[in-house]
């Protein structure tokens, strides 16, 4: 291992902002806002970020040292609207639970014994931080019902050109006039149908705090001068992807939080403060809304594999 690496717990890693909680609670309560808008129209209370599932899948984690992990794997499309066309250009979000894990956890996730994880298809954050993150879901409760005025807005404001990334990938593989408006998650169960996937679990590790910032999440890596580097292997076997009793388990009783796993895998930066008070406050909203109670699965056979729900 690099003798430069930074551990996460090191002297200067965090510095938090003047006025950070205020701008961590305005955001709460503005996603808290999108979700009662599109409770409004729908009728059914959905999480404040990434509501729109295309799928969720089962498989395993195999580390470096060859360990096992049973995990979850839920795709997903960010804004706070569990409608939208999945044609339109969007972050596009991969959330996993990996359970059997051991060890020291924060105390949120006390007696659970698993790890989440977040992926984002673009290799910056547009929320970036909380001060920026409150200002984009601000934007977002002013022109929510003006689409193009928002788009203009967001792109306008867009450091880390994500839009443009995404817009021309998605240009290159989606056509308006030939795909539905469920594409995505078309295209997953097509091809969790016919393959077993197996995926790389990279990580790039913290070697210099000026170059790799993470308070600002919104600047991409050098990954020429800070390598991703192997660390697990993901297999998912073929399976149906998008199974009622799944889908309505993960969204009307899951909570995917970062905050759940281990104390030496802590998430940093403002991005990750922002989330320790901005996922339950989204979620607590949701499941009292929608009549629900949380559920902490502390097992891979939590996860349906079919059925009907118990309320």
């Amino acid at each position: 291992m690099c003798s430069n690496y930074v551990r996460w717990n090191s002297e200067g890693v965090e510095e938090i902002p003047p006025n950070e909680q205020e701008d961590i609670q305005e955001a709460a309560n503005l996603i808290n806002t999108i979700q009662k808008a599109h409770y409004n129209t729908t009728r059914h209370m959905y999480s404040g970020t990434h509501p729109r599932t295309q799928g969720i899948v089962k498989g395993k984690m195999i580390s470096s040292s060859q360990n096992l992990f049973p995990i979850a794997m839920r795709y997903s499309t960010e804004t706070g609207n569990p409608g939208i066309d999945d044609r339109i250009p969007q972050h596009r979000g991969l959330g996993m639970k990996v359970f059997n894990v051991k060890g020291d956890m924060f105390e949120v996730g006390k007696g659970i014994p698993t790890q989440d994880i977040e992926f984002n298809s673009t290799p910056a954050l547009e929320i970036a931080d909380a001060k920026t993150t409150k200002e984009i879901l601000g934007l977002r409760v002013k022109y929510g019902e003006d689409k193009k005025a928002l788009y203009n807005r967001l792109e306008a404001r867009d450091e880390v050109r994500n839009s443009h990334l995404e817009k021309e990938l998605f240009e290159e593989t989606v056509d308006l006039d030939l795909h539905p408006n469920t594409i995505l998650g078309d295209w997953l169960k097509d091809f969790y149908s016919k393959y077993e996937a197996e995926y790389l679990f990279q990580v790039q590790f913290l070697e210099n705090l000026q170059d790799q910032p993470f308070e600002y999440a919104g600047k991409e890596w050098d990954a020429e001068k800070y390598p991703w580097q192997t660390v697990a292997k993901v297999v998912i076997p073929k399976q149906e992807t998008l199974i009622p009793a799944r889908k309505a388990s993960w969204e009307d009783h899951i909570r995917l939080d970062p905050w759940h796993g281990l104390k030496n895998l802590q998430p940093l930066g403002s991005s990750n403060r922002l989330r320790r008070i901005v996922y339950p406050a989204s979620a607590a909203l949701r499941h009292k809304m929608n009549a629900r109670k949380e559920i902490n699965v502390t097992s891979i056979d939590q996860i349906p594999d079919g059925g009907i729900l118990e309320a």
